[in-house]
């Protein structure tokens, strides 16, 4: 006894009549059956390249939509022509034209041999099923799908929610129980024989015609009216990603696919000249029998699947720039955001730069440039600092300026006259240390020698810009580790500030501060808030700063000082 192989194909015909004949030429017939939209000449050819090699038939074609009932009608007639052609078959198994056998077709006869009662085909119940894309389980087998899912998706659409609206509910046949599957099977003679010959298939027919994707349910529900025995999985190695579609093989997957031990794989690139080569060779025998086990590299799929859907932390490529939300993190690594710093501190980044050994750039996103540190003018990665090119896309610049630089923290100012549009993307990093002096900015126009009322004026501006800052910063989407002090809160005593955050860019040093920075003189800056509330502008950012403080760090009973050596 032996198997015969039933073809369902439609493009790359070069392909399939490659792997007919060398099924064919090893004792297992084969049925084909060609898409009725192929257009005649490649047909034609198909009939040509097989002309004279014993046991290959074709069937009559039908009309094959995916989601469609003719790829069951497909499958009926090629498997009536089967049964009816070649009364050796024991067993009967379904290809598609891109499939490729993987081991020698004697080891799976003698497979099938050594289980002769056996139906290969997965078969499990709608509420167990896992893997079903397109919200579509147990309605697929109640209502009516008309119109075609990839042709007229509006009115497929539309269709399914006016049921739903009507409570539209058709009845499953007396008996029936739905089952879903992959439409890859492996069925003994007697089944399928009990499927195509039962008094109950003008109905079953007539049901699973409305049924939608019919090719994973008819013989998937059927088998198990008729089988004594079921082994609910597939012989057929076939992958799908998150998107339901199949993974395609190609040339660099010949490994993984010996690994897996499965008798037949789907889907293979028609070029892939290696695998094909490979196995359809007369010497691929020579391993040792074992169990099919996709399960093997089924790991490998995974990491596939959350590379593709994840990514890595912080990288954007061409081949897989990631939906929103689908990105762990915008940026690889955690990096420090300092705001007001620069303006409560003389020299703020030269400090921080030696204080914890590292590198600080100025302020990365100035309307002018981005001011990286050194003043350098094209960064680690060919990265500009011209406004224009970072501006139009923020979260790329800073994206790509973690990823290029991995290994080494870095730091940058920012304040609110910076350009604003990177400070949603920072809030929603969870990379993102972010530590604000609110108010700080008021400083340089407390030294600005201009006309008070362009003073007032540029400071309701920047206060109502931190403000919007703050509030992104403190919503509960915000994943960013975030730092707020008021400027009266943090000069009057610094050093806590100070040396928590050299602690945490760099942990390892654990190492009292032996050098702050100077301090800007901020004498008479308590009357400058109280001018500019007197000209109409409330200063609310800066916290409470009495008229008559002279600016300089509090008594050190106030908070927790750090002794100094």
């Amino acid at each position: 006894m032996t198997v015969g192989f039933i073809m369902l194909c439609h493009t790359a015909l070069d392909r399939a009549a490659q792997v007919a004949r060398h099924l064919a030429e090893r004792g297992c017939p084969v049925v084909i059956h060609v898409d009725r939209r192929t257009r005649r000449r490649p047909v034609h050819r198909l009939h040509e390249m097989l002309k004279g090699v014993p046991d290959i038939r074709f069937c009559r074609r039908h009309h094959c939509e995916w989601g469609g009932w003719g790829l069951v009608a497909a499958t009926q007639t090629a498997a009536e022509l089967m049964l009816k052609e070649f009364p050796q078959v024991r067993h009967v198994m379904l290809a598609s034209g891109s499939c490729l056998p993987l081991r020698p077709v004697a080891e799976l006869v003698d497979y099938l041999d050594a289980r002769p009662h056996t139906d290969f085909i997965e078969s499990v119940t709608t509420t167990d099923v896992g893997w079903t894309v397109g919200g579509l389980d147990e309605e697929r087998f109640t209502l009516r799908f008309p119109f075609s899912w990839r042709k007229q998706r509006r009115l497929f659409d539309v269709y399914v929610k006016l049921q739903r609206h009507l409570g539209f509910h058709r009845n499953i046949p007396d008996g029936v129980i739905p089952h879903l599957g992959s439409q890859w099977w492996c069925l003994t003679r007697r089944t399928l024989s009990a499927i195509l010959e039962s008094p109950s298939r003008p109905e079953h027919d007539r049901y699973f015609r409305k049924v939608w994707i019919p090719d994973e349910s008819y013989f998937q529900t059927l088998v198990r009216l008729y089988s004594d025995q079921v082994e609910s999985r597939s012989l057929t190695l076939s992958k799908f990603d998150f998107q339901g579609k199949p993974h395609i093989f190609y040339d660099d997957h010949l490994q993984l696919l010996r690994r897996s031990d499965c008798f037949i794989a789907r889907k293979i690139w028609p070029h892939a000249e290696r695998l094909y080569a490979t196995f359809l060779s007369d010497d691929i025998g020579g391993q040792p029998r074992a169990e099919p086990n996709p399960g093997k590299i089924d790991r490998l799929f995974a990491k596939a699947v959350e590379r593709r859907t994840r990514g890595r932390p912080g990288l954007y490529m061409q081949s897989r720039f990631p939906g929103s939300g689908w990105e762990p993190s915008r940026t690889c690594s955690a990096y420090s955001v300092f705001e007001g710093f620069a303006d409560v501190f003389e020299n703020f980044d030269t400090w921080l730069g030696r204080a914890a050994g590292m590198r600080v750039h100025g302020h990365l996103f100035a309307a002018d440039r981005a001011h990286f540190a050194g003043g350098e003018t094209v960064y680690s990665g060919a990265l500009s600092d011209g406004a224009g090119l970072r501006d139009r896309n923020p979260a790329a610049f800073l994206s790509s300026l973690i990823w290029n630089t991995r290994g080494e923290r870095q730091c940058f100012l920012f304040g609110p006259r910076d350009v604003q549009t990177v400070s949603e993307i920072v809030a929603a990093d969870v990379n993102a240390h972010v530590s604000v002096i609110s108010g700080a900015w008021s400083i340089p126009l407390f030294k600005a020698n201009l006309n008070f009322a362009e003073i007032r004026r540029e400071a309701a501006r920047l206060q109502k810009i931190e403000l919007a800052h703050l509030d992104m910063l403190r919503r509960p989407q915000s994943k960013a580790r975030v730092r707020v002090w008021t400027l009266a809160e943090f000069i009057e005593n610094p050093m806590e500030p100070l040396q928590t955050i050299v602690d945490e860019i760099s942990p390892r040093s654990l190492r009292r501060l032996t050098e702050v920075p100077r301090m800007t003189d901020l004498t008479g800056f308590g009357q400058f808030l109280q001018n500019l509330r007197n000209q109409g502008m409330q200063p609310v950012l800066m916290g409470d700063f009495p008229v008559g403080a002279d600016g300089q760090p509090g008594d050190s009973r106030r908070g927790r000082p750090y002794l100094v050596r």
